[in-house]
């Protein structure tokens, strides 16, 4: 029986909207706690376990590797099982990772093989995230809920590189580990004690029906395609493949300031492991304002249209990194500031890639294994600036470094902007 919705209702979806809203934040944040932590421990480990930048590039490759392959195959699972369920198994998992890592002891192929299955059961966040998104928000506020809740995992990421910092220099690097762990067990099993998947599971108005402005009164579930059809859409459509191309581009600046900021500043600069964290967490910080500007700007200025607004960040975010370098190593208040630009410009577009633009090419159907196709490519991204900024610095300089990820930003450019220029051609023969 369909009916039309009435005030009560749009009251009680209001109500599950902002609740569901809140739940994926705090929870996403919470992964990672578990993931950007090992940043700000990484100078105490070398330290004691005498190992090199490559040593430490590796582990930090086996995380971003094996996030990679978990995003494909978490994102298709995404569609098929409930992000209630995946969610709470992957925060889980990682929470007993990381109290595995403080017991590796400086074992270097022990730390990667550890260190990666975290990066594993991580990717069981982001997609069944996003999945759960497009099934309670419609399209048309679909990029600012997820430039709001791109908040999530860069204040996440802030709160990790602060606590961390505290952590490392109170207790020592192990508790780095071991105290967020607890904490995220706690989170998983709250996730999954109150979440639900989508709003027609419990007698509320799916994303159509609330677009159409007529429901059905009966309670169904968030039914799966088929993974022939999640796999068509995503591995069939062309704008899906440059997005993936271009956030490989932007993860290779992202997790280069990310995982070797804290230990530019601690080496180049002359800042103690705690002011380290302290001073990158305006990377982060900023980030989270890029991520609701470019999520504003996209459904506003450019009438949802994502991909202007990122190719203008990420060309503004490529020439930051190069003013980022020469700036004078006693100048901090400018080096400051130009760390803030650096966040303002890689977040707002990295939102739009991994969670609005998923969500408009997939559908709310094939969400999830958009999401984690994008996110895989930007993981592959991340595991190559990895180790190779390690190398790079090693065998160069930090300049090479900066020239890496600089190169990584004019590349996610262009691939954005090819989305840009194709999608405008398709949409003038359209009409």
């Amino acid at each position: 029986m369909e009916k039309k919705i009435d005030s009560n209702v749009k009251l009680q979806l209001a109500k599950w909207q902002k609740k569901m809203f809140w739940m994926m934040w705090v929870t996403y944040a919470s992964f990672y706690l578990l993931r950007v932590n090992i940043s700000i421990a990484m100078p105490e480990i070398m330290k004691e376990f005498s190992l090199s930048k490559s040593d430490m590039g590796l582990v930090l490759s086996s995380l971003f590797l094996m996030y990679a392959v978990g995003q494909f195959i978490n994102g298709q699972l995404g569609d098929k099982l409930n992000s209630r369920l995946i969610i709470t198994i992957g925060l889980l998992t990682s929470a007993g990772m990381n109290i595995l890592f403080g017991f590796t002891g400086g074992i270097i192929g022990l730390m990667i093989v550890v260190w990666g299955i975290n990066g594993y059961f991580q990717a069981m966040g982001w997609g069944p995230t996003v999945k759960a998104m497009a099934n309670w928000f419609p399209a048309n506020i679909r990029g600012k809920t997820a430039g709001r809740l791109g908040t999530s995992y860069i204040l996440g990421g802030a709160f990790s590189w602060l606590l961390a910092g505290y952590i490392a220099e109170n207790l020592g690097w192990r508790y780095t580990f071991w105290i967020p762990a607890i904490v995220c067990v706690f989170l998983a099993l709250h996730w999954y004690k109150r979440a639900r998947n989508a709003p027609e599971e419990i007698g509320l108005p799916s994303v159509e029906e609330q677009e159409s402005g007529v429901i059905s009164s009966e309670i169904r579930e968030d039914t799966h395609i088929g993974f022939k059809n999640t796999l068509k859409i995503t591995l069939m459509n062309p704008y899906v493949w440059l997005a993936a191309f271009g956030l490989f581009g932007l993860n290779i600046v992202r997790y280069g300031f990310m995982s070797w900021a804290p230990t530019y500043m601690f080496e180049v600069q002359g800042a103690s492991i705690s002011m380290a964290a302290y001073k990158a967490v305006a990377f982060p910080i900023a980030g989270g304002l890029g991520a609701i500007f470019a999520g504003w700007a996209s459904d506003n200025v450019f009438k949802n249209k994502r991909a202007p607004v990122a190719f203008i960040m990420l060309v503004l975010l490529g020439i930051s990194c190069y003013v980022f370098r020469i700036i004078p190593n006693d100048n901090w208040i400018l080096s400051l500031i130009c760390l803030l630009f650096i966040g303002f410009f890689t977040f707002g577009p990295h939102i739009l890639l991994v969670a609005a633009l998923p969500a408009d090419l997939g559908s709310r159907k094939a969400a999830s294994s958009v999401t984690g196709f994008i996110d895989a490519m930007g993981y592959l991204g991340a595991s190559l600036t990895g180790v190779g900024t390690g190398i790079l610095i090693e065998k160069f300089s930090w300049d090479a470094a900066f020239y890496f990820w600089i190169f990584g930003a004019f590349f996610a450019a262009v691939m954005v902007s090819l989305i840009w220029i194709l999608k405008d051609k398709k949409n003038i023969k359209a009409t």
